[in-house]
């Protein structure tokens, strides 16, 4: 039988910023722009796991499995859990996801940012440094196959446009249910994005705001995706959409993303642009959207403005200088029901 480890990283009450990975700090959720951790209210930590955690513990200890709830407020506790997945030493010193492991992990989320932080720390534990870049590793890859996680959403699942990501990919949300997934289930492997700020990505993220009334603010910067160009940077752009999956498909009831598939080995990317139309007689011009898209291995986005905002996995933050994305086929994984 497995040994399994439910992991926490907060609740929403200690995580506004809805995510662990930045500056050590789980519980503070500290936006990628500053990196600075925020401290939880009132001295408060977030130890007492919620009712589905507990739900789904008691559904694995039901089972047999041999059951371990842990709470992370920080990078390093996180890997400390991760460790457990590792395989025996190697004659290369590197660290390596064991595939016969008899421990599994799974990740209580309030958000997908809190489980990209998961992510983004079994990638920083099992990404080879370049020079020491193992034969069997693929070709298309710069990190092995990460061992699957279950995960465990803490809220309902959410109505209207943008669903979370284990309802695109229909998971289960249920504890007793995801238990069974975790100890039954198939493995379902999926696409990955890293880019080269140190980060990973995994539904997509979306490139431009609005001010406090809601207008859009645009701004200007080159967009390639493999060797097409979306945009040259002279164009005023609304918003760029850069999927995995289907998180960012459309904004504000416009089109973006047409065809998010995480497991196709492919990124989608889409740019809108304001185009004025020709005013007929007696009316005034009006702005339409037109909306280049474009499918490949990679995007690069050069900002021309000083700061774009943008969303990435619903993590905040600001891009100054250029941004890449590529794709890792197949490098992380799900339990599936």
């Amino acid at each position: 039988m497995y040994d399994v480890v439910l992991l926490t990283l907060g609740s929403e009450r200690d995580a506004p910023g809805g995510g662990c990975g930045s500056g050590d700090a789980c519980c503070g959720g500290a936006p990628e722009a500053t990196g600075k951790p925020a401290a939880p209210p009132d001295g408060q930590r977030c130890e007492t796991p919620r009712v589905p955690v507990l739900a789904c513990a008691d559904a694995l200890t039901a089972r047999g499995a041999r059951v371990e709830t842990v709470v992370a407020r920080s990078d390093a506790e996180v890997d400390e859990v991760l460790a457990r997945l590792d395989a025996p030493a190697r004659p290369d010193g590197l660290a390596w996801p064991d595939p016969d492991s008899k421990t599994r992990l799974v990740v209580a989320v309030a958000s997908d940012a809190q489980l990209r932080a998961v992510v983004r720390r079994l990638v920083r534990r099992y990404a080879p440094p370049p020079s020491r870049r193992p034969a069997e590793l693929a070709g298309n890859r710069t990190v092995p196959d990460l061992p699957p996680i279950g995960v465990l959403p803490l809220d309902p699942a959410r109505g209207g446009p943008h669903r979370d990501l284990a309802a695109q990919l229909g998971l289960p949300r249920d504890p007793a249910a995801v238990a069974a997934a975790v100890l039954d289930g198939g493995v379902r492997r999926l696409d990955l994005l890293r880019n080269d700020g140190g980060s990973v990505t995994l539904d997509g993220a979306l490139l431009g705001a609005a001010d406090e009334a809601g207008r859009p603010l645009h701004w200007r910067g080159r967009v390639e995706v493999d060797d097409a160009v979306l945009s040259d940077g002279a164009d005023p752009i609304l918003a760029c959409a850069i999927g995995n999956a289907g998180g960012y498909a459309t904004l504000d009831s416009l089109p973006l993303l047409t065809a998010g598939d995480p497991a196709d080995g492919r990124v989608e990317v889409a740019v809108a642009v304001p185009v004025p139309t020709r005013p007929t007689l007696g009316r005034k011009k009006k702005i339409r959207y037109e909306v280049r898209r474009a499918r490949g291995r990679a995007v690069a986005v050069i900002p021309r403005d000083e700061r774009v905002p943008f969303l990435d996995d619903g993590v905040e933050g600001e891009l100054s200088r250029k941004r890449s994305w590529w794709t890792e086929p197949g490098a992380w994984a799900v339990f599936t029901g």
